[in-house]
Parts: C-alpha cells; structure tokens; sequence
C-alpha cells in the first residue's frame, strides 16, 4: 500500500528558523517547512543543544556553508515520511545522526567515512535544528525510547567525545588529565573512566563546573586562574610529577595545547579535541616530540558513534545531570551565544516551541 502521508503536506507551509548568513549575521527567519523526499522524513524538533561549534560556523570557520540553519545536537519527533519510509513511526521521539557520507569516495571505500571528500554534516554545511522542523534520511534516525528528551540531545556530543575516546585508545589504568569542563569534558571524563582510566584529572577556570566534573568522578579537579596560569600548571605537575600517561585539550585554546605539551609524560599521548580557530597556530617544539616520543592527535566530529552514545546514556553510565542550564526559544539564540562566553552556564538548548 502506498504511503503518500509527505504529500499532504502543503508545499506553502512555513515555519521560524534561525539562519546564518554571510559577514557573521544571524536572524529568525519564516522559510519554507521542507518537504521529505524518498527515503528521508520530516522531523519536528523537540529541543537542539547549543555547541562552541555554532559559534565558529557563524563566523564562517569550520566547514560552513551559507546560508545556513544550524543546530547539529537534535532531539526530534517524526512528523511525516517519504516514499519508501516505514520507519520509525511517525510520533516517534528520535535522536539524529548529522554525518552523512558518500559512501563513493576514496576515503569511503578505505572504511574512513570520517574522511569522506563530500562530508555532510546537518547544521555545519546543510539545515540543521534551530527550526521548528527538519528533513532527515530516515537511516540517520535513532529511537530514543523513554529516554528524557534533557538527556537525549547529548547524544550527538557524547557521539564525538567516544570517537574522540576511540582515537586516544587508552592503555588500562593510565592517568588522564583533561582540559575543559564544559560539557564535552564533562562527558570526556565519565567515557575516558570506563576506557581505561584508572584517574581522571579535571583542569578548567570554572569552581563550579569543576564541583560537577568531580560529581561526575574526576579524582582531582584543579581550578586554572587565567591571571596566574602557572600556579595550576604547578598544581597539576604536583598530581603526576612524571606527567600524564594522555592530556586532552579539550577548550580549543592554542595557550592550553601549548601547556598541554609539558604535562604530557615521555611516551604519552596528547589529544587535540577542542575546536581552535582555522587559522590558529601554536608554538610546540618539534624536538620535544622528537626526544620524548610524544604522540599527537586530533579527533574530528564522529562516525558511526550515535548508536553507542545513545545507549551509554539509556543504561545512565554517561550522567548529563546539571549540564543545561539554560533553555531558550529561537527568538533568543543570541543570549544562547552569549551564554557560550558566559562562566556559569555550561549548556544552552533551544526549544523551538518556547
């Protein structure tokens, strides 16, 4: 029997978004809803998280393309399907996948989609969710079950710190030191625990995303005083007088990555996890990494990682309590970037029906 529910939808319908365009503007816009094609769905979104990345593509960085509709961290409910669309049901409370992938390229036949030449990514380079609603292909969707929507639109973010996880592929009872309690270290330190390490250090300016990082179990948590950086970086030698088995720099600062460096035991492992302008460079000293065979890397987005995310915060041994802090509507994305700046809020999410 065939399922023609997308063509009753009205091709003049409309809905808010947020859109970016060139020269860093943004605006709620009306645009037309979009209408799913064969083998995508239309989405309703339920809630979208607010993510440093945001702010980078609205200054053109990362891999934007404009305009654009961003919002990549989404929480939604199937509202219609395409042809050839069964499933999930409509009504279905879904998180999403926003990597697509060619599946034709080099990179894609080598099994390193992450690489792919015609890398998607919904909200980075095509419509995303700070919308009233979305098209999605309906492979990319992932039913959330009971799962509170409040913990649910972390899975994308949970999705990149376990790639990110996968890449630094720790030793058993190493000790980790991770820069950044925003909720990506947050997240960090709870994946890394059950990775492999037997001690988590936490270092960020932040007492009280410290206070909830070491709630979330890190061992030690170490307050970084931007007007004094070195009493930190002493404190932090003090813990792991030897340096750390891995250093996660995970705020994107070139300073901290510098930094980084020295904490890092001879042999150990630094992974640059935080989003540093394109254009941003940092002084590290080749023959450092030389002499101490120090290995670097980097971990970009995710692949293939929502699945697991989504499961490690249904069994609850990924813990997003206290993280939002703040719930907005789209009207008011720009106190939602104003709040990426801002010390005592540590994630933002916008609701579009608010």
């Amino acid at each position: 029997m065939e399922r023609p529910l997308h063509r009753k939808l009205p091709r003049v319908l409309r809905m808010r978004a947020v859109v970016f365009r060139e020269g860093s503007q943004w605006k709620v816009e009306d645009v037309q809803t979009p209408t799913p094609g064969p083998g995508e769905a239309l989405l309703t979104i339920v809630k979208t998280g607010v993510c440093g990345t945001d702010e980078h593509l609205l200054h053109g960085g990362f891999i934007a393309t404009f305009p654009l509709v961003p919002g990549h961290e989404m929480v939604a409910e199937v509202a219609a399907h395409g042809d050839g669309v069964t499933w999930p049901a409509i009504g279905t409370r879904v998180v999403v996948d926003n990597t697509v992938f060619c599946g034709e390229c080099s990179a894609c036949r080598r099994g390193t989609q992450l690489y792919c030449e015609k890398f998607i990514s919904l909200g980075c380079n095509a419509p995303g969710g700070f919308a009233e609603q979305v098209v999605v292909r309906a492979s990319k969707l992932y039913p959330i079950g009971d799962l509170d929507p409040d913990i649910a639109v972390f899975t994308e973010p949970t999705a990149c710190a376990m790639h990110g996880v996968d890449v630094l592929g720790l030793s058993p009872a190493s000790d980790v030191l991770i820069f950044g309690a925003g909720p990506t270290g947050l997240i960090l330190a709870q994946l890394l625990r059950m990775a492999g390490a037997a001690r988590v250090t936490v270092a960020a300016p932040t007492a009280s995303k410290l206070a909830l990082a070491a709630q979330h179990g890190a061992a030690h948590t170490v307050q970084m005083d931007r007007s004094n950086p070195r009493a930190a970086l002493d404190r932090l030698r003090t813990i792991a007088p030897e340096g750390f088995d891995a250093v996660v720099e995970a705020t994107g600062s070139t300073a901290v990555l510098e930094s980084a460096v020295s904490l890092t035991r001879t042999g150990g492992t630094l992974l640059v996890y935080g989003l540093a302008g394109e254009n941003a460079t940092a002084a590290i000293r080749p023959y450092e990494v030389f002499s101490r065979e120090l290995t670097i890397k980097g971990s970009f987005a995710q692949a293939n990682c929502i699945g697991r995310a989504l499961f490690a915060l249904q069994s609850g041994v990924v813990s997003t309590q206290g993280m939002i802090t703040s719930e907005l509507g789209l009207a008011d994305f720009g106190q939602a970037l104003d709040n990426l700046k801002d010390s005592a809020q540590i994630k933002s999410v916008m609701v579009p029906q608010l």
